[in-house]
């Protein structure tokens, strides 16, 4: 679907769902209890759970934990809700790299939350057995500060030593997040500090690889291939390509596919673009996709964050 551009205002809006990085319960501790949005969801998302998801997020051992992903779903939705009732936040489009497509399923309703919450959940543990079986040698490193001849030059050097790699993510013009054989990370980190750039982190289980079909087949197969996806009342762009989807299967498939095929968040800047958005809402925990200039050389950016939400209401809305 492509919007005509000669009819559509320019203070068109977005809101995106970031993908998930690492959150402490000590950052959004306080807004899950303490906000009514937040609050409701995490009630309906215990329901599911049978658990209390305050205290198993609380007490979570590692940052990807299954009440970590239903906690993050949760506040992003739940901000995105406060959003809307407190800053008058009503969206053309909507977008959510990685992780954020689960949050965009459920903000558009393409899919309900309690379903989402399902959905969460039986990824994680579909994907925590395919990993402790399958590619227990791959990891996903992120890193900045590499303009993309130097990414060239360093994926031609592992070319050369016949290793293995894939680019998980394109984040921005200088940074990226490409999976590797463990046993080569060392080296691959010091050839970033080499050329004057920066690792950030490096994520297991890891993500977006060709190599995972098993997996998307399993996901398919046990989890989403079940669950009723029906047309989003608003457009979602695919954070594959930048195409707008609008029927309940391609965002189904969107989530599937986002095991196999990389992450280009440009590709979603550049359609929300095409689309006239002025203004991007980025809802939920977010040190990377509200940051990077990619997204603040082209949109105002309001980062709808839990701090934002639990500021008293006579301080500004917007951190810019």
């Amino acid at each position: 679907m492509q919007m005509d551009s000669s009819t559509t205002p320019s203070s068109r809006s977005a809101i995106v769902f970031p993908g998930m990085g690492a959150m402490s319960f000590a950052d959004v501790g306080r807004f899950m209890v303490a906000n009514p949005y937040a609050r409701r969801l995490v009630a309906i998302a215990e329901e599911v759970l049978g658990y209390s998801l305050i205290d198993g997020y609380r007490q979570s051992e590692h940052d990807y934990s299954e009440a970590a992903q239903v906690a993050f779903l949760v506040n992003c939705l739940a901000l995105a809700e406060w959003a809307e009732a407190e800053l008058g936040v009503a969206p053309d489009l909507c977008a959510g790299p990685s992780f954020g497509g689960k949050a965009a399923a459920a903000y558009t309703g393409s899919l309900p939350f309690s379903d989402a919450v399902l959905m969460t959940t039986r990824l994680a543990a579909c994907q925590d057995a395919y990993f402790a079986e399958h590619h227990t040698d791959v990891v996903t490193h992120s890193f900045v500060r590499t303009p993309e001849p130097k990414l060239r030059e360093m994926l031609a050097e592992l070319e050369a030593r016949d290793e293995w790699y894939e680019i998980s993510c394109y984040v921005d013009h200088d940074l990226y997040m490409v999976s590797l054989r463990e046993q080569g990370l060392d080296q691959f980190k010091k050839r970033i500090r080499s050329l004057g750039g920066l690792s950030l982190y490096t994520m297991r289980p890891p993500l977006h690889s060709a190599r995972f079909a098993d997996l998307r087949r399993r996901a398919e197969d046990e989890v989403l291939g079940k669950l009723p996806f029906t047309d989003p009342r608003m457009p979602v762009v695919s954070d594959h390509d930048g195409t707008l989807l609008t029927e309940g299967d391609q965002i189904r498939t969107l989530l599937l596919d986002g095991i196999v095929r990389p992450m280009r968040w440009p590709e979603v800047v550049a359609a929300l673009r095409r689309n006239d958005v002025a203004t991007v809402h980025v809802a939920g925990p977010d040190n990377l996709f509200g940051r990077v200039a990619c997204t603040t050389d082209n949109f105002d950016v309001v980062r709808v964050n839990p701090r934002l939400a639990l500021q008293p209401r006579n301080r500004p809305h917007a951190e810019a």
